[in-house]
């Protein structure tokens, strides 16, 4: 895990292969039969028991369970599966720019972009990213899942770090452009800090409106990136602190009481977006740039198949 974090600043072309062997290792097949279509249609995965009706549903589809049961005839209906979808939007402002561990966010962010499109590639399947840069929202077509991937990778190796705007888009407006822009159901993945350029802590956030939309209409998965001094602050003494969004510094003595107190502040911010998240029904997944992130996201991809094999046992 350790050696594409360390190649992807100088070599996005080898980050690629050191990432294509830990993705086969050790998430190949996480996602096999957890792909499935919104409505129902022509497929092979039960979804719903209803009437017989002569001349309309397959005989072959006859749930004789349920017909024995009731004494009438039931057959049951299938969920259409479809060529998967994807859409990644990936956050690269100036917050991102920043790592005390293995790595900077900016490029933990890169990897996991680039592993949703090693992960859903298959027949049909194709991977669009959407970049939410200092300059705007830029697009990138959408491409077979390998292909998608090795692109990420190179232009987040190749890109330089551009300067702060005046009047940037927000993360709200870029899944809002999301959603208006791509209404074709299926996957959408958002990577991001949710570090607010203006230091919002507290619900609600400006974004929650534009994800509850996405999440009407797509199966959303909300990737949040952090670093371990975001959580907590050393005890340094006097430092000179500096806001990567909007450039301003101060002076901060790193007492006990004022490191007790931006944890107080840091924990409250997290557990926010997390009932954020959770509200607008989209999945979410923490990663961190001192940790193993291929694990992280493999124990999601687990959980959410056991979840959706209790709903589908429900049903």
């Amino acid at each position: 895990m350790s050696e594409p974090l360390r190649d992807l600043p100088r070599d996005g072309d080898r980050a690629f292969r050191s990432l294509d062997l830990v993705v086969r290792r050790r998430l190949n097949g996480l996602l096999q039969g957890d792909r499935s279509g919104m409505r129902l249609g022509a497929g092979s995965e039960p979804e719903e028991v209803v009437r017989y009706r002569p001349g309309e549903d397959d005989v072959r589809r006859m749930d004789w369970n349920v017909t024995a049961r009731t004494g009438d005839a039931h057959v049951w209906r299938p969920l259409a599966e479809h060529e998967l979808d994807t859409w990644v939007l990936v956050d690269e402002t100036p917050s991102m720019d920043f790592g005390t561990a293995l790595s900077e966010k900016r490029d933990v962010a890169a990897l996991v972009a680039a592993s949703v499109g090693l992960l859903t590639d298959g027949p049909g399947n194709r991977v669009g990213v959407a970049h939410l840069t200092p300059k705007g929202l830029e697009w990138d077509a959408p491409l077979p899942g390998r292909v998608s991937a090795r692109r990420t990778l190179r232009s987040v190796a190749g890109a330089a770090r551009a300067e702060r705007q005046v009047d940037p888009t927000t993360l709200g407006e870029a899944v809002g452009a999301l959603e208006r822009r791509h209404r074709r159901p299926g996957l959408r993945v958002v990577v991001s800090d949710f570090v607010d350029p203006e230091g919002a802590h507290e619900r609600p956030f400006a974004w929650e409106p534009a994800l509850r939309r996405l999440s009407a209409r797509h199966d959303v998965v909300v990737i949040e990136v952090l670093d371990p001094r975001e959580l907590e602050l050393p005890d340094l003494g006097l430092v000179v602190l500096r806001d990567p969004e909007s450039g301003r510094a101060r002076e901060v003595h790193t007492s006990p009481t004022v490191r007790r107190r931006y944890a107080e502040l840091a924990s409250a911010h997290r557990a926010a977006v997390a009932d954020a998240v959770r509200a607008v029904g989209a999945g979410h997944v923490v990663v961190r740039t001192d940790s193993d992130w291929v694990r992280d996201l493999a124990r999601y991809i687990l959980s959410r198949r056991r979840t959706r094999r209790v709903d589908r046992r429900a049903r």
